[in-house]
């Protein structure tokens, strides 16, 4: 039986999965919708968790501003978990997509929550490594670096020394600061720029959904930020590819990124159970690589058989 995120008004619970075992790499389903005559692309993005670039990558065919009413709209609501520690938060920067790994009390069943963000621009990008969380603060004033002033007054627009919390506020209602310096996770009052490059390297997320996490996430929480275009995993015996489109500034290096894919690819097929049974599917690999839609591709056959055919007692199925 497949296991779907769990989509209800308000999406307070879109994007949470029970957290796979070692070895499994793969949460939720893709879905589609149809648009209704009143919706835009991001007004169906927003409804369901979605970034921007993320509904326009699934959707290539689709208008973004008039899409026709009954149009098959794809949510690319199924992930694979980024390489990295699954505790704390994970930010995947090309993915422009955050993933919380909360502690789970005591008899409650481990779970994986995600929401779409936006990340710094080229000129102003969001730095990789490991952080954490050091405050956190409701209706937070702003005060603008001199740097973002000075880029704004070019513009024609001076920037106060501090503006107050309220509707005028780019952080919102709430935000999370990070141990690097000048860096924030914040909410906005720019929502449809959610999943896209138009920060200066703040992390910017969904009012609704920093809302939803402010509470979850404690104080000295390990942040970990990650470089990913390309994702490897496993579902139920069979390998999966996950394909981003590049940083702009790794645009000239993606031909390294696909090399380095590629290991990683034979890494995963050689740390199989049974490495010989893994049968890949090198044209599903060159097409996931060419359309980088973000959607996980299979790109192997199941190690059971696919089909109607059973995994064996202890796999994870969704």
């Amino acid at each position: 039986m497949l296991l779907c995120a769990v989509f209800i008004a308000g999406n307070a619970l879109a994007g949470t999965f029970p957290l796979p075992p070692p070895g499994v790499d793969l949460v939720g389903q893709v879905e589609s919708v149809p648009a209704s005559r009143k919706d835009t692309l991001l007004d169906i993005a927003r409804r369901y968790d979605i970034g921007q670039d993320e509904i326009l990558l699934a959707n290539p065919q689709v208008d973004r501003w008039l899409p026709k009413e009954g149009v098959p709209v794809t949510l690319p609501t199924r992930y694979i978990l980024p390489r990295a520690e699954r505790s704390g938060l994970v930010l995947n920067l090309p993915e422009m997509r955050m993933y919380y790994y909360p502690k789970p009390l005591r008899d409650q069943t481990p779970v994986v929550i995600t929401h779409p963000v936006s990340v710094g621009r080229m000129d102003w990008v969001t730095p990789l490594g490991k952080t954490k969380i050091t405050a956190k603060e409701r209706d937070p004033s702003w005060r603008p670096p001199e740097s973002v002033k000075e880029e704004h007054a070019k513009e024609g627009d001076i920037l106060p020394d501090v503006v107050p919390a309220g509707p005028d506020n780019p952080l919102g209602r709430f935000a999370m600061r990070l141990g690097l310096p000048g860096y924030l996770i914040h909410s906005t009052n720019k929502p449809y720029g959610v999943g896209m490059r138009v920060t200066h390297g703040c992390i910017r997320m969904y009012p609704e959904d920093i809302e939803q996490l402010f509470d979850q996430v404690p104080l000295r929480t390990e942040v970990q930020l990650v470089n990913q275009p390309i994702k490897v995993g496993w579902l139920d015996g069979a390998l999966y590819v996950e394909v981003h489109p590049p940083l702009d500034e790794d645009q000239d290096k993606y031909q390294e990124i696909m090399i380095a894919a590629s290991e990683r690819i034979a890494e995963a097929v050689a740390g199989a159970g049974n490495p010989q049974d893994v049968v890949l599917d090198d044209n599903a690999i060159r097409a996931a690589f060419a359309e980088h839609s973000g959607i996980p591709v299979m790109v192997s056959e199941p190690l059971y058989g696919g089909g109607n055919r059973e995994a064996p007692a202890g796999a994870w199925r969704y």
